[in-house]
């Protein structure tokens, strides 16, 4: 629960800090003290949009703090999950600067908004004036009557599964848009790959080709200039081998004088096995060359068939040419397979959906078994608050259609009178019915759940005398089990708090400052008489306002 809250800097209020407890507490004050500031302020520690124009100076940094006593709320998992350090009194700040930059933290940690948001909801539920006609949302009927449903777990598996779902059924759309387009071009592509298969393509074929086409496009050329390299090499007079053998035999004579002569004799010997090889491979090279026109118009052929593949597919090399076919393949594969894909994916959705319907039946079948608690609970609770002949009917039906929280359509209708007629229950109901139903699903709701915290806003609107007066049992009721904090105008509602704040404006020279203290016992009886009396403090005031707090 929340057991201190300390404001600095925001709107009109400068520094305040209010101690809290368990039980019903009241916060009370004339109509533009602050009451909205409070929980405008509530709100930002909680995780709102920060509006910096709400800065009272920009000098100073507004600051934000929330203690809360969370030894009694299982929220250890909350905090090991988000990765931050438990503490049974923990601290939520929230910094807002006016160079527009804002910082959230938990016990010391910062934390992102979204983060915040997630923990403000475990821990505070603000009832704002305008939150009543909430009850006429199809959202919100759905949130209570799941919440008494116990449907969190159910509606987690159905959203994931629901979410696969729909992955699936645009998946196949775009499957079958792709299908119907590959159909369509499957001839064109079929008669590509198989030019290109004809084609034998491998890396490195056209340099081959190329090469290949330059010899037997040049044989006289070659023949000429290899037979004559040989000749140079191997004449018996003058060739350059018997030339050099002549020099190998003059060294040989002088080589034992001297190990340079030696080494010059072994180097020209290298030379001369050298030369040998190459004279050898040129013999090889020259029997190789002979005219061969047929060869010669086959490979031209060859490398026609590639120059004009590389021209029609704009391919730059072979390898390009090499990609663009096994995009081919893969694409003619693709048509041809198409139908296989497309009944996995069907077959897939089919699982999904069988599944999700599951689910569907089992929330549904939660609902259908809250309602009628809930409504006796709602029409007992609304009887007392003075709708005696108020009749709540919530309608359920299993649709085909799968929804966001299961495939149900649900709508609550009232019948405020006795013999009148079933409406929606937002155009039934005024607006202090309304607040009277409100406060009925909230007491069912709180007695439910764990939640520590909830704050009314002037839940009252619409209500007087008697029914205010029961209104305000019921808040402190609810206060037995959680701590509740009630924004109130009635004094019937005011007199039932354990502890009562009031909030003022005060003029501290030119400036008007925005403050809160705790009521005692007299300052009490003297609020509720000026709220009774309408600012005056009667003898008579006085008296109801004693009687009211006793």
């Amino acid at each position: 629960m929340l057991t201190a809250l300390s404001i600095k800097n925001y709107a009109l209020i400068e520094d305040i800090k209010i101690d809290l407890r368990q039980g019903f507490t009241i916060i009370t004050g004339e109509t533009g003290a602050g009451k909205s500031i409070m929980l405008g302020a509530m709100g930002l520690l909680l995780g709102k949009r920060a509006d910096y124009s709400a800065i009272r100076s920009s000098r100073d940094k507004c600051v934000i703090e929330g203690y809360f006593d969370i030894s009694n709320y299982r929220l250890k998992d909350f905090f090991e999950a988000e990765d931050l350090d438990y503490e049974p009194q923990s601290i939520i700040r929230r910094e807002i600067l006016s160079s527009g930059k804002s910082r959230a933290f938990i016990n010391d940690t910062p934390v992102t908004l979204p983060v915040l948001v997630k923990l403000g909801d475990l821990l505070i539920d603000i009832h704002g004036q305008h939150q009543t006609l909430s009850l006429g949302e199809n959202q919100y009927q759905f949130e209570v009557l799941d919440t008494l449903s116990g449907n969190a777990d159910l509606l987690q598996e159905y959203q994931l599964k629901l979410s696969s779902y729909k992955k699936l059924q645009q998946q196949l759309v775009q499957l079958k848009e792709t299908q119907a387009k590959a159909i369509k071009e499957h001839d064109y592509n079929l008669f590509l790959l198989k030019e290109l298969e004809d084609a034998r393509l491998k890396s490195g074929m056209l340099e081959d080709l190329e090469e290949r086409f330059e010899e037997l496009n040049n044989v006289e050329i070659l023949t000429e200039y290899l037979g004559n390299a040989v000749t140079q090499i191997e004449q018996e007079e003058i060739g350059t081998l018997a030339g050099l053998k002549d020099v190998r035999l003059n060294l040989n004579k002088i080589s034992g004088f001297s190990t340079t002569y030696a080494a010059l004799q072994e180097r020209v010997q290298s030379v001369i096995i050298e030369l040998d090889d190459i004279s050898q491979e040129l013999g090889n090279a020259l029997e190789r060359v002979e005219a061969n026109p047929k060869e010669l118009e086959e490979v031209n052929a060859k490398l026609q068939v590639l120059y004009n593949l590389q021209k029609k597919h704009a391919a730059e090399g072979l390898d390009a040419l090499i990609g663009i076919m096994a995009q081919l393949q893969e694409k003619v594969d693709f048509t041809e397979n198409a139908e296989a894909d497309l009944e996995k994916v069907i077959k897939q959705i089919e699982i999904d959906k069988t599944a999700l319907k599951e689910i569907s039946v089992k929330i549904h079948k939660n609902r259908e078994k809250a309602i009628p608690g809930f409504i006796k609970e709602v029409e007992t609770i609304i009887y007392e608050l003075g709708m005696p002949n108020a009749r709540l009917k919530i309608d359920l039906k299993l649709q085909q259609e799968f929804f966001s929280n299961g495939q149900d359509q649900l709508s609550w209708y009232l019948s405020a009178n006795k013999g009148g007629n079933f409406s929606e229950i937002k155009k039934a109901a005024s607006g202090g019915e309304l607040s009277r139903i409100m406060l009925a699903v909230k007491s069912i709701l709180a007695s439910r759940s764990n939640l520590p915290t909830i704050i009314f806003d002037e839940i009252d609107t619409g209500v007087s005398g008697d029914i205010a007066q029961k209104m305000g049992d019921i808040l402190q009721n609810m206060g037995n089990s959680m701590q509740v904090i009630a924004i109130t105008h009635l004094p019937q509602i005011a007199g039932k708090g354990s502890k009562h704040f009031k909030i003022f404006k005060e003029d501290i020279g030119e400036t008007t400052i925005t403050k809160i203290r705790v009521l005692e016992t007299e300052e009490r009886i003297e609020e509720l008489a000026l709220m009774l009396g309408g600012n005056t403090k009667s003898e008579s005031a006085m008296a109801h306002a004693r009687a009211l707090l006793n």
